[in-house]
């Protein structure tokens, strides 16, 4: 039998920063996937997960600084792919990076990402995803064995791959997430990319020379010492998913590891940091 989700469809005024506190806030209540748009942001949870007070803890919800409207109604999963064909817009990184489905035109950048996110979050809208994108063009991927922490559609992976890294393990805890890494891997032909359905116990005894953990923080703190742990010398660690008043408290658990915070790019809000490993 299909899954059964409910979807609701937020209108947020202003947009920004109120959209991306809203999706940060509703990921921690259960919501699996998000498809953001120029009124808001659509969000879908199992309906098994959902309950009629999901939404009591919203902090936002009641903020007088936004206005947020919402509806909702179930959707089945058999409705998703037209779903994401109404609401999924391409997106660009500098001119230089295009993350796009397979119905949308390809625009013939140096790197083309073709996804099919269906319910798995990371489409490359999130400003997380396209900060993460931002730090990997910066760096010399070639030959580095790579991890991607929390792949959701397995974005960051297969760029990593298109940059030359190589092995490339790709690790998310949901199996939505597991399933169409697998699928968005096969999609871009990509030979380097072992995807796993799990979380950081899978990393023991591993080594890596870049870690990429797109997450939250409080996952990020807890799982800090396994990232580390699995660090080469003069590796580089990524992180984001979190906002910038996040900074010092993610700084100072890093900092035990004898990481080095060098580059912090901000959007929005949100932040990704480049660490390197003493």
């Amino acid at each position: 039998m299909d899954n059964i989700y409910i979807e609701y469809n937020f209108t947020v005024t202003p947009k920004e920063p109120a959209t991306e506190i809203l999706i940060a806030e509703l990921g921690e209540v259960g919501f699996e996937s998000f498809v953001e748009n120029e009124n808001g942001v659509i969000a879908y949870i199992q309906k098994d997960d959902w309950s009629a007070t999901v939404l009591e803890d919203i902090f936002v919800l009641n903020s007088e600084e936004f206005s947020i409207e919402y509806d909702q109604k179930e959707i089945e999963q058999t409705n998703w792919n037209a779903e994401w064909e109404k609401n999924f817009s391409p997106i660009q990184v500098e001119d230089v990076v295009s993350i796009r489905a397979p119905f949308h035109e390809n625009p013939h950048l140096k790197y083309d990402i073709v996804i099919e996110p269906k319910m798995s979050f990371g489409t490359g809208h999130h400003e997380t995803t396209h900060m993460m994108v931002q730090h990997l063009l910066q760096l010399d991927l070639e030959g580095k064995k790579t991890l991607d922490m929390g792949c959701g559609t397995g974005i960051l992976a297969i760029f990593a791959e298109m940059k030359g890294a190589n092995p490339i393990d790709a690790i998310d805890i949901d199996n939505w997430c597991y399933e169409n890494s697998v699928e968005n891997v096969e999609r871009n032909n990509c030979k380097n990319i072992s995807v796993f359905e799990g979380e950081a116990a899978l990393l023991v005894d591993k080594k890596y020379d870049v870690i990429i953990a797109n997450i939250n923080r409080n996952i990020l703190l807890m799982d800090m010492q396994a990232y580390t742990n699995c660090l080469n010398d003069n590796g580089v660690l990524l992180l984001s998913g979190f906002y910038q008043d996040d900074i010092s408290v993610i700084d100072a658990e890093v900092s035990k590891y004898n990481l080095k915070l060098e580059t912090v790019i901000e959007r929005n809000n949100w932040v990704a940091l480049k660490y390197n490993k003493l």
